[in-house]
This record gives structure tokens, sequence and C-alpha cells, in this order.
């Protein structure tokens, strides 16, 4: 089967499909390959992702403000390589509900399941009940779009080239963005889904958050309301990292950013002008005509790998292969594909650059986009220390197809209002570790920013067997909780330090104030107990940080990856620092303080012992005369 769908079929599915789209605005048709190893099962446009648990492979920057007016600043989760997707966490509704949404530059649809649907999968969270929502209002029929059966609300239908699809009907709800965002909820039209088909029936995310050029996307109805500027930028974490950050709104460019320009007339994909590739600093021998064929340069966040034109692919397989002298050339880990892979460079993800060569995208006014290795190479899942190249050839298609994998921790900046993408190389977890330390003196309120209407959280209740949420402000110095895991498939190897980078990740702290005590199995079960401690150089845990590590865990927002199977929170508790003692208060000063008098004593001591030598009359000593004689005089008897 193909790895990539060609854009032809795609267009043809476009205009097959129109008449089946039930709003004024064109269909949306996204080519996704049939190849369900290579494709991820949701329906990101133009996307093509493994499948195997594997080969999916996502922290948050906060800009200036560019145009004076809010952003949105969201986290992004799950990994581009183990789950094909980013999400991030939307808050629908009053009180809201909270959805993880697929991130898509492609897709101009935001939509989620409804209550009322009879046919859609299990996913992450609960559907969308409307009827909880005492801000929800049906879309009303008019002449601008097709009608449910009744004649009273409008409806949308989306398809895709692998025949997956989403059908329902549109509301407008309040939609908040996360309780980091400055940005008030606004109103928002979105799809409540009552039939899907395909791989959306089956994935773990909820529902699709549309970025694309069109007018039922989150972006231009923001804009339309003057919510935002005409802007967004995401940033991707680095290989073995995942997660990353997302900015809704115009945020001034970090020096050295470098753009090129994205032509919005020539297709509703974001694509950006590309003239040549240099590899170890030679450029391909290549026309600037190759990467202009099809759409041009397409990037798509829905997109895991880069898929090139045939001839470009050759060009740029075979230099790389060329600059690479001290590696194997290794099967991939799968026979039905010809995978080029590499063993022997290592684990160490910083050692990549001795060996593999540095890649340049050089922009058509002069820009260049450097390329290290983690941006076109994807880890062997057989072999340890082998990569292979993330980088396919595209069948019977001339478009250049970037996907997440190019941009790995790399600031993306979607410039709609001026018309072009920048893009800046730095650690997207790092920066937002950065951020989240400057911003501590004034943490994140609990709850979203509210509108003028009743939004407010749901009561916190704990589940039944489980404490409630209480704790003494200001004072937490350690959090632990107990979890237990059931695994279909007992030979699946969990470890300490596998989870720990997961816990982390998902709690959004640093690795290393995580603590595993224990992680014993009995049969399908594994009983893993976890401790959190303050960051480096810190007393207690933040009060924000306390509520909301709890929170994901009692709600079962923490996620894992599907072959560690489902977990359970079994317990919680935290552990408050003890009052203290004048003694302990004070024991510091007074060490200190004694430690000062000792050094006085003896510094006086050595002073004083340094001035009476000097007053001690001087012993004049005279010389033995070796000429002279004695007596000899025998020694008397005892």
């Amino acid at each position: 089967m193909a790895r990539f769908s060609s854009w032809a079929m795609a267009a043809f599915i476009l205009l097959l499909s129109s008449s089946l789209i039930h709003l004024s605005s064109s269909a949306e048709v996204h080519p996704i390959s049939s190849d369900l190893r290579r494709t991820v099962v949701l329906p990101l446009s133009l996307s093509s992702r493994h499948t195997d648990g594997y080969r999916h492979g996502r922290r948050l920057f906060h800009g200036r403000e560019l145009s004076g007016k809010p952003t949105a600043r969201m986290r992004l989760y799950d990994n581009l390589l183990s789950n094909g997707y980013y999400t991030t966490r939307l808050l629908i509704g009053t009180p809201p509900q909270e959805f993880a949404l697929i991130v898509d530059t492609g897709s101009t649809v935001t939509y989620v399941p409804c209550s009322s649907c009879k046919q859609c999968g299990k996913h992450q969270d609960p559907r969308f009940q409307p009827e909880l929502s005492s801000t929800y209002q049906p879309v009303k029929c008019d002449s601008q779009c097709y009608c449910d059966s009744e004649g009273k609300q409008c409806t949308y239908e989306r398809r895709y080239a692998e025949m997956s699809s989403s059908s329902g009907v549109l509301g407008n709800d309040m939609v908040s963005f996360g309780n980091e965002s400055e940005l008030l909820p606004h109103r928002v039209v979105f799809g409540c889904e009552n039939k899907e088909t395909g791989d959306l029936h089956n994935q773990r995310a909820d529902g699709i958050m549309g970025l694309g050029r069109g007018s039922l996307s989150v972006m231009n109805q923001l804009v339309e309301k003057g919510a935002v500027g005409d802007s967004f930028s995401l940033c991707y974490g680095g290989m073995d990292v995942g997660g990353g950050a997302m900015i809704l709104g115009s945020i001034a460019p970090p020096p050295g950013m470098v753009f090129s320009h994205s032509d919005s007339h020539r297709s509703p994909y974001y694509n950006f002008e590309m003239k040549e590739i240099h590899v170890a600093g030679k450029p391909l021998k290549l026309s600037a005509s190759t990467f202009n064929g099809g759409h041009g340069t397409v990037l798509d966040s829905g997109t895991t790998y880069a898929y090139f034109p045939s001839r470009a692919f050759v060009a740029l397989k075979d230099a790389i292969i060329k600059s690479i002298t001290s590696l194997r050339q290794i099967p991939g880990p799968d026979p039905n594909y010809h995978d080029i892979c590499f063993s022997g460079a290592g684990w160490n993800i910083s050692h990549l650059q001795q060996v593999f060569p540095e890649v340049d995208m050089v922009f058509s006014n002069g820009g260049k986009l450097s390329l290290s290795p983690e941006n076109y190479l994807f880890r062997h899942t057989k072999v340890l220390g082998a990569y292979c190249l993330g980088i396919f050839k595209s069948e019977n298609d001339e478009t250049t197809l970037l996907g997440g994998i190019i941009v790995r921790n790399t600031l993306v900046t979607y410039d709609r209002e001026n018309k072009k993408i920048g893009f800046w190389k730095t650690n997207c977890s790092e920066l937002w570790k950065t951020l989240q330390e400057a911003d501590s003196s004034t943490p994140a309120d609990l709850v979203p920013r509210r509108h003028n209407t009743s939004l407010v959280m749901p009561p916190v209740e704990a589940p039944s067997g489980l404490p409630a949420i209480n704790f003494s402000t200001g004072n937490v110095v350690l959090i632990t909780f107990e979890m237990s895991f059931y695994l279909k498939d007992t030979s699946t190897m969990l470890n300490f330090t596998e989870f720990a980078d997961l816990i982390s990740h998902e709690l959004e702290i640093d690795a290393s104030q995580v603590q595993l005590l224990n992680l014993p199995q009995k049969g399908n079960y594994f009983f893993l107990k976890c401790a959190i401690s303050p960051a480096k150089f810190k007393k207690n845990i933040p009060d924000s940080m306390v509520m909301s590590i709890i929170l994901r865990l009692r709600d079962h927002k923490v996620q894992f990856p599907q072959r560690f199977g489902s977990y359970k929170l079994v317990k919680w508790s935290t552990q408050i620092a003890k009052k203290q003692t004048w003694w302990h208060q004070h024991i510091l000063a007074v060490v200190i303080s004694a430690t000062i008098v000792v050094f006085l004593s003896l510094l006086s001591f050595g002073i004083w012992f340094a001035w009476r030598k000097k007053q001690l009359p001087e012993v004049v000593y005279q010389p033995v005369d070796a000429d002279a004689t004695f007596p000899e005089q025998e020694l008397q008897p005892l």
C-alpha cells in the first residue's frame, strides 16, 4: 500500500464531496494514506503516520504581545512519534467541559463528540453534553447552511481520503483556553458530532481543533471578533521529549527568527518558499522549481514525517548516505518498508551531530533553517543506537510536505496577517521551564479567567474511596500517590526511568522532582508508588502546582502510551512541613555567628603570637672552636 495518498486523488475527492458539506464553505478533504501503519488513525490533513505504537512522534513561548491584544497560551501534549499527533486541552460550555483536541493546521472545523452520538467511539474524555451548558446555543438554519432533518439546526459533514468521516450539528458556546491563557473565554462555533466512521472512531483524542484557513477555523473566529492578532505559534518538543506549546495571537518574533513568504491564495494549506537544500554545507543539484510543484512546500502539524518529490528525495538520501562514513546501514524495523537506517550512532541524542550531517533548507529570500539530526531522524525500534531517515518519497506527487519531525525544538510562527511563516531554533522544553520560573511570582489561577457570564468550574469532589483535596497552603513539601496499571500484554516491559520521564512530562514538572518508590507486578497489574518533591532550591511545592497535580491524577488527565494499558489512582497524600522551633529557624544564623567568632579568635591569637615573638630578646649562640682541647675526664662509677 502507498505510504501517502496522492494530491490528485485528494483534488478529485474534494470535488466529489463538496455536495456533502452542509455549510457554505468548501469541503475539507485531506489525503490520508490507506496504509494504517504509516498513517495516523486521525483525519489530519496530508497525514501519513505510523500507528505501530512507536513511530508517531510534543513546552510554551511567552512572547511579547505584538498587537496589544491578549494571547492564549496553551500546552501541547502527547508525543509525535508515539501518538502521531499533538493535542491541547480546550474547555467548552458553562460550567466548562474539558476535551483533548488534536492540533491540526490543515483543518478548519473544530468538533467534539456529542452526548447524543450513537456512532462515536470511546475517547479520552466524556462526550459534550449541550444540555448541561447554560451558554450553549444551536446554530439555527438559514440560507447559508444546510439544515438537519427537522429544519432547525445547521449541520456539517467532513469526509477524508481514506473514507473516514465526521458529521453532526453546529453549536455555539463559550470556549476557554486554559489556566495560563490571558485570553478571556469567547463564543465559538464548533461541531457536535453525531456520527464518526473509520479511523476517527478509534482514536484516543476526543476531536479536532482546526487552525487552518476557513470561516469555521478557531483562529478565523477569534480574529474576526478582534480577540487576538491574526497569528499563532507552535513549538514541538525534541526527540524522546514530546509535549510542546501553542500560542493563539500575535507575538513579537524573537531575535534571529527567519521568515519565508506564505501564499494564502495558492492553496488552503500553510506553505512557504524553499528554493534549495544543503547537506553538510553543499547544495543539492536541484532546480528551485523542484520544491514549487503541486501545492509547493507545505508545513502541516497533522503530518509526522517529511515527504519529498522523487528527484529531491533521491538527491537528499544519497547526499546523507555519502556523508556518513562511520555507521553501518541496516534494515528498517518493518520488512514491509525499505527504511534507510544506520546503526552505531549511540543512544545519546547530543552526539548525533558528530556522525550525521547538518541539513539546511534555504528560502527564496535567502533565509535559512538548519536541521539537526533530530529533525530528520527517528529511532530504530528494534536496534539500540540505530536511527532511520524520517524523510520519504512522495508517490506520484510533486508537493513537498514537511511534518512535525522537521520542526522539533523549533518555534514556528504562522503570521497570517503578514503572509509569512517564521522559524526559530530553540529548546521548547527548556523554554517552557524558563517561563514557568519567570511566572512563579504570579502563579496562574486554578480556574479559567472569567468572562461576564457565569462561567465557573464544577464543584471539586473526590471520587469514592479517595481523600478530598485539602492541604495546608504554602507548606506542602511532598506529594505521594499510588497507581495501578492493567496491561493486556504482560510482556511489555515497564521500567523506572521511562515512568519517571513520562510522569514528569505529564505533570509538567522537572524529572529530578520525581522519585519512584516501587513497581511490583501481580499478573496483569503493575503497582506504582511515586513521590513528588519541591523543585531545586525550593522549600515547598507551590499551591497551584499541588492542585494541578492532584486534579490531573484524580480526573485521569495523565496520559500514557496505549501499550501501558489503563491506570487507576489508588490514593494520594501530601506531607506538610513541620512547624520549626526557634532553634531550627535560627540554626543557620547561629552556626554562621559561631564560625565568625572562632575565626576572629584564631586571627587575634595569631596576631598576638606574632607580636609576642618579636618582643622576646634575641639569643646569640657562640660557635664551637674546632681546635679547642678539653681535658679528659673519667666517668665516676655508679
